[in-house]
């Protein structure tokens, strides 16, 4: 238990100081890639891996690992290009997204860096594959490329998107009415799979691709006299962004005197034991996996009706 604990904290150092580790890795050819730390469980070698009938293109098979079975999709074919060849001398890294475990092939496997988000930067337009990238960076003089991994899993394993029947009730449809949401998420199938959601619910969305944009737009309107804390219902933000990172952003919002009531709920497909420590740490009022739209459907409604009962209790 204590060495869990000493990593713990040794994770929570780094929150509020915009930085995270990036393992990086390569595909079909010299380009390199990144993935962060956090969603990564082990990397190893490619093991042998068993075809089944009716798996996506990107499947390229299920594999034995740990008494478990996990699919294995190959980034390369993912992303546009040919599926990888001599898997004997591929790696893949065993990623938990969204509450599920799956390998990525990959051709090899490098090293791990420390980075700042601020080093991190969305995608340059006309980019060969920008319809996969979340950002990109510079290690060693060299360009990495981060695919929006989310995407991906949403092209290959589909998630449902519809929220259940009787979560969503007339008297919370009516309080939404002239409510505002604030999104901040990088990638485009994150933002638009929880505005979705929230459109079935009745709010107002604004969404935006990254921490440092959502502060400066913040900023903007307290400038102007604003309390966004009474404005917006809430924002709901992903924790891995470029620029700056779900963390950061809260501990920023909170410093604001004229912002730091704003109701915050960290929405990430980030997991493991660091996560509730972590948004402790920065002061956020909520955290949620992604992605499950009954979950995320039920916070809203329910910061809907704390604020129903705040009205109630001034009349």
């Amino acid at each position: 238990m204590a060495g869990v604990m000493d990593s713990v904290n040794q994770r929570t150092q780094l929150v509020g100081q915009n930085r995270l580790e990036l393992l990086l890795f390569r595909l079909a050819g010299n380009q390199l890639y990144g993935i962060n730390v956090f969603k990564v469980k082990e990397v190893l070698q490619c093991p042998r891996l068993t075809a089944m009938p009716k798996l996506h293109p990107v499947v390229r098979g299920v594999a034995h690992i740990r008494g478990g079975t996990l699919p294995i999709l190959d980034l390369n074919r993912a992303t546009g290009g040919p599926g990888l060849d001599d898997l004997e001398t591929a790696f893949v890294i065993i990623t938990e997204y969204n509450y599920k475990v799956q390998g990525f092939l990959v051709r090899s496997v490098e090293r791990i860096v420390n980075m700042n988000w601020s080093e991190i930067h969305p995608p340059p337009k006309g980019t060969g594959r920008e319809h996969y990238l979340t950002a990109v960076t510079r290690v060693d003089n060299q360009m990495v490329e981060i695919i929006d991994v989310e995407k991906v899993l949403a092209e290959v394993v589909p998630t449902n998107e519809k929220i259940s029947d009787g979560v969503i009730d007339a008297e919370s449809q009516a309080d939404a009415v002239a409510r505002t949401v604030l999104i901040v998420d990088d990638s485009s199938i994150a933002r638009k799979q929880v505005a979705r959601c929230l459109q079935e619910i009745g709010v107002e969305i604004v969404a935006l691709n990254d921490g440092r944009q959502a502060l400066d737009w913040l900023r903007a309107r307290a400038d102007q006299g604003e309390d966004v804390s009474k404005s917006l219902l809430m924002m709901i933000s992903d924790i891995e962004m470029p620029e700056m990172d779900g963390y950061t952003l809260t501990a920023e919002v909170r410093n604001d005197s004229r912002m730091n009531k704003l109701h915050i709920m960290l929405h990430t497909s980030l997991s493991g034991v660091f996560n509730q420590a972590m948004v402790k740490k920065v002061g956020a009022d909520d955290f949620l996996a992604k992605f499950k739209p009954d979950d995320l459907a039920q916070r809203v409604i329910e910061r809907l009706r704390s604020l129903r009962g705040d009205v109630d209790d001034q009349a």
